[in-house]
């Protein structure tokens, strides 16, 4: 993806940095709506209250244009018979009936509602930070990067998955988009997760699916749902099989709780932990692997480093990690939204939907 060439001058970062609290420095940005997903509910019914709050045309236009430009037409031919005639042999539960009860709301087949998940899946652009704080709170910030940034931040929505009463874990998503790229576990950890392009994406994720490999967004999900620490979910992260290369970013709630994992499809090939006393109390991470250098055109990376190190770690919170975020081409004219949230403080995660620069 080809985001805006240029590059703010440090100073400008520091003065961006240094703006004064007493009304917001991105007035235009936004929230999401939010709302509830019960997982006590059967998988089917589970979004339908959701999708009623949508107008389904603008769903289903906004569907095929993103499935007509990023799905190779060999990808619809193939997945969409087979989807609706059998998802329960590509996908397992919930997801298949999350799927299927997705797919009847919204007025499509079950195979675009399947394509539109492998398509968030091929092309989402990010940066994510971790960040330790000199009193050892972890704080955890990311922007999400796609095409059609004007129809997805209409789409935008953070959602609480609750179960018994209870908050399980939020996250935030697209109507129709059943993972999760940014999501946090109350009192436990957050994950973020990044594209890490290693080619021949379609390929690949088509024969990891028929593998019954799990999509990398899916993965959150269960890491958000079934485990229980941040040691466990770096674990579960790390280890599980997926359908395409990524980068996961986690944060715990204790001192040098923060990794980097950069995922092959069959597990680790880098962990890139928070060290804070030989410097590293932060970690940037992107879209390529943080021991080589990024291109050119898109070094999102080194914009951001040097925002961190102005802001340094005596000042670093979640406003300030936010308007690192901010800083061009951190933030450029793909960026959807927005998230800061540190797991120590669950009711501090903030999501806003950015305007362009």
């Amino acid at each position: 993806m080809a985001l805006v060439s240029g590059r703010r001058s440090q100073a400008g970062v520091l003065l961006l940095l240094t703006m004064v609290a007493g009304g917001s420095a991105f007035p235009r940005d936004w929230a999401p709506p939010l709302f509830n997903v019960s997982l006590d509910s059967p998988p089917e019914e589970r979004w339908g209250a959701l999708l009623q709050r949508f107008d389904t045309g603008f769903l289903r236009n906004s569907m095929d244009r993103i499935i007509t430009s990023v799905a190779p037409k060999w990808v619809q031919v193939l997945i969409r018979p087979l989807a609706d005639l059998e998802v329960e042999l590509l996908l397992r539960e919930p997801y298949a009936g999350e799927l299927k009860g997705m797919a009847k709301s919204i007025g499509v087949s079950v195979g675009d509602a399947l394509l539109l998940n492998l398509c968030y899946e091929a092309t989402a652009f990010c940066t994510s930070i971790i960040a330790q704080d000199c009193e050892g709170n972890i704080y955890h910030g990311r922007n999400l990067d796609y095409t059609f940034p004007d129809t997805l931040k209409n789409m935008t929505v953070d959602v609480h998955f609750v179960k018994s009463e209870k908050v399980a874990y939020m996250g935030t998503t697209f109507v129709g988009y059943i993972g999760l790229w940014t999501g946090q576990k109350p009192h436990q950890f957050t994950i973020s997760g990044d594209q890490r392009d290693a080619g021949r994406w379609w390929e690949n994720a088509i024969a990891a699916l028929w593998k019954r490999s799990t999509p990398v967004s899916w993965l959150i999900r269960d890491t958000l749902s079934e485990t229980e620490d941040f040691q466990a979910a770096v674990l579960c992260l790390a280890k599980t099989p997926i359908i395409a290369d990524v980068y996961y970013i986690v944060g715990g709630v204790a001192p040098n709780e923060g990794v980097v994992i950069t995922r092959d499809r069959n597990g680790p090939a880098d962990i890139w932990p928070l060290d804070p006393l030989q410097g590293g109390w932060f970690r940037v991470e992107t879209n390529y692997d943080h021991w080589t250098t990024p291109p050119p055109l898109d070094d999102r990376r080194t914009a951001a480093n040097k925002a961190m190190n102005a802001t340094g770690q005596e000042n670093i919170n979640l406003d300030t990690l936010y308007k690192v975020l901010s800083v061009f081409p951190v933030m450029n004219n793909t960026t959807i939204y927005t998230t800061v949230m540190s797991a120590a403080f669950p009711d501090q995660y903030r999501t806003q939907i950015r305007t362009n620069v």
